[in-house]
């Protein structure tokens, strides 16, 4: 919930879980988490950027390229101009600095149609990657995505190995993949290249899995642990490395990558 003045500028806003009322400037210092019950609200990829990188230190790369409906799916074009109004797809590419050391960063975003893994976010990760390797640099990734387009139908899960198999010539040449996992991250992501990081990190209490726990209750035939499939639930299981304040995230980055260079 937002409440607005009369000339339409948001000044509050509320928590999604517990619904208490902030100021939004002071929502937004906070970095989207709530002061009163923790909840960790998703965040736009330029959001998470301008608070992960040092300040104008982010350039964007392939910031053209945009999905087509060449399967001719039916309404993906028009859900396509619906959501290129305000963003320019489900992932943001380029260097950065991170307390001045460069890094290739890329940053999904599941403000635009669920951060789905389209033929374009594979291309823009991909494309990411091979350059972290001709500039010798580390990449860090976060991921927030429901899976794969299905709209794109098996392009979209072509983008599982073509990402992987980057991401080993990144690692044949020595050089870091960090994969930062947010809420949420299911699907083909979660199955292919947001697991494949030297360093696995995430949020607190995001949703990480690959399938519903609803679907696994069907399949399987019975109950599921309690918190299965958050962070905390896969770092107690050893699928993480460590689990990072939202507030913190910037400054663990930092000292990893001075470790990771030393």
């Amino acid at each position: 919930m937002t409440k607005k003045k009369d000339n339409n500028e948001t000044i509050w806003t509320s928590c999604k879980k517990c619904e208490k009322i902030f100021l939004l400037k002071d929502f937004q210092k906070n970095l989207m988490v709530c002061q009163k019950c923790g909840y960790y609200q998703r965040l736009n990829a330029n959001t998470r950027i301008n608070f992960t990188v040092d300040k104008s230190s982010f350039k964007e790369m392939d910031k053209n390229l945009q999905s087509i409906n060449f399967l001719r799916f039916p309404h993906y074009t028009d859900k396509l101009n619906k959501y290129y109004i305000n963003s320019e797809e489900a992932v943001l590419t380029g260097l950065a600095k991170i307390d001045g050391i460069d890094v290739v960063i890329a940053v999904m975003d599941f403000e635009f149609m669920g951060g789905s893994m389209g033929s374009v976010v594979g291309e823009k990760i991909t494309r990411a990657i091979e350059y972290a390797i001709k500039t010798k640099l580390h990449i860090i990734i976060f991921s927030a995505s429901g899976g794969a387009r299905m709209q794109e139908g098996i392009m979209s899960l072509m983008q599982m190995g073509k990402i992987s198999s980057a991401l080993s010539i990144l690692a044949d040449n020595k050089l870091a993949y960090i994969s930062v996992l947010t809420d949420p991250t299911t699907g083909g992501v979660a199955a292919s290249f947001a697991f494949l990081g030297d360093i696995i990190i995430s949020e607190p209490k995001a949703l990480i899995g690959f399938a519903g726990p609803r679907v696994i209750e069907q399949t399987m035939k019975q109950r599921l642990p309690k918190n299965f499939q958050s962070a905390e639930f896969l770092k107690k299981h050893g699928m993480l490395d460590m689990i990072v304040e939202r507030k913190d995230i910037k400054t663990t980055l930092s000292k990893l990558l001075k470790f990771i260079n030393s």
